[in-house]
């Protein structure tokens, strides 16, 4: 009678992770492969069907079979082996670590692959592993924001607090500036690229046809925008952009006007006594302007309406952006607000973490 391997089980998590290292495109091969074997394996399939299945021979299932049945996942990384010792080890991973907190050599702004393998006499393809597997990338490059208003936590807490629990008989909108929007002119279309990809393209020298300023309301309950543009960013504009949206709001309910700490949005106490109460300003804490939702609409409408777009004159921008405008409003939505925790400085030096 043909002899069966005795059964195999792992726990659910463990099976989750073989199941992600059978997908991985990032693990090793070898890996990719052991936790096939095992995967099938699991099914109740012989080792028969699982050799034909995966094309290999059945010595290497009955192997890997056992080894996992003996060791679990650890036991599916190969031993270590006798031999000379690593050139590039845990030491080298520090000296590239602890070489990118220090100052490039004169003559450059930041360190790159080649740079950091001339400095530790080492090979650059051995710095690149070091890098990929740490996660930094030399060549990319982000901004940041940080707030230290002293007042952040309470203005932040108010400014949230509006968003997640408004006022009962209220309307909460989100109001900005987005200034000086350029009327550029310039072709643009399709163009293949010498390795056959198709992608947008634009002629790189353009015409220049003014600027516009836009001013922006957001209204958090439904999504809709009230928009307006404008040749000048005064104060007096903005009062009479805000005094434009409140006419169209009911007059029944309070106005909670969410603003960040530009000049103008400043210094309007006569003019909010107008009103009587009715409308009150909150503002968002100084250089964070990001709590302000309105921000996030002046994303999509430059991402969807005015990069890479021609304009032969202000008012085609001005058309463009009006257009952006009702468009939104044929089909608003509200944003969620998802962000669990806001703080005013978010940053750690990620490098020293790593090195220790």
């Amino acid at each position: 009678m043909p002899r069966h391997a005795p059964p195999i089980d792992c726990t659910p998590e463990d099976k989750a992770e073989l199941a992600a290292m059978a997908r991985s495109r990032s693990a090793e091969a070898r890996l990719v492969d052991r936790s096939r074997i095992v995967l099938k394996c699991l099914e109740g399939k012989q080792l028969q069907q699982v050799a034909q299945e995966l094309e290999i021979t059945v010595p290497t299932v009955r192997k890997w079979r056992t080894r996992f049945a003996q060791g679990g996942l650890a036991a599916l990384h190969d031993e270590s082996r006798s031999g000379k010792p690593p050139t590039y080890d845990a030491k080298f991973r520090d000296r590239v670590l602890e070489l990118l907190e220090q100052t490039p050599p004169p003559g450059l702004s930041h360190w790159d692959g080649s740079t950091v393998a001339q400095t530790l006499n080492a090979s650059v393809h051995s710095v690149w592993r070091v890098l990929r597997k740490e996660g930094i990338y030399l060549q990319r490059l982000r901004t940041w924001c940080v707030s230290t208003d002293p007042e952040f936590a309470p203005k932040a807490a108010e400014v949230v607090g509006l968003y997640l629990n408004p006022p009962l008989n209220a309307l909460v909108i989100c109001v900005d500036e987005k200034p000086s929007i350029q009327a550029l002119q310039r072709p643009s279309g399709y163009v293949e690229t010498d390795n056959g990809a198709v992608v947008r393209a634009m002629k790189s020298t353009y015409k220049r046809n003014g600027t516009l300023n836009l001013f922006a309301a957001l209204e958090i309950a439904t999504g809709q925008v009230h928009g307006q543009t404008t040749e000048t960013k005064k104060r007096e504009d903005f009062r009479r952009f805000l005094e434009s949206v409140i006419a169209e709001l009911p007059t029944d309910k309070e106005i909670h006007v969410i603003l960040d700490n530009y000049s103008p949005h400043k210094k309007n106490e006569d003019w909010l006594a107008k009103f009587g109460g009715r409308v009150q300003f909150h503002f968002t804490p100084t250089s964070a302007s990001w709590l302000n939702q309105i921000e996030i609409w002046f994303g999509l409408l430059t991402r969807k309406a005015l990069r890479g777009a021609s304009f032969a004159s202000k008012d085609n921008l001005r058309s463009m952006i009006e257009a952006f405008i009702k468009r939104t409003n044929e089909h608003p939505k509200p944003f969620k607000w998802r962000k669990r925790e806001v703080k005013g400085s978010q940053l750690r030096n990620t490098l020293i973490n790593l090195c220790n």
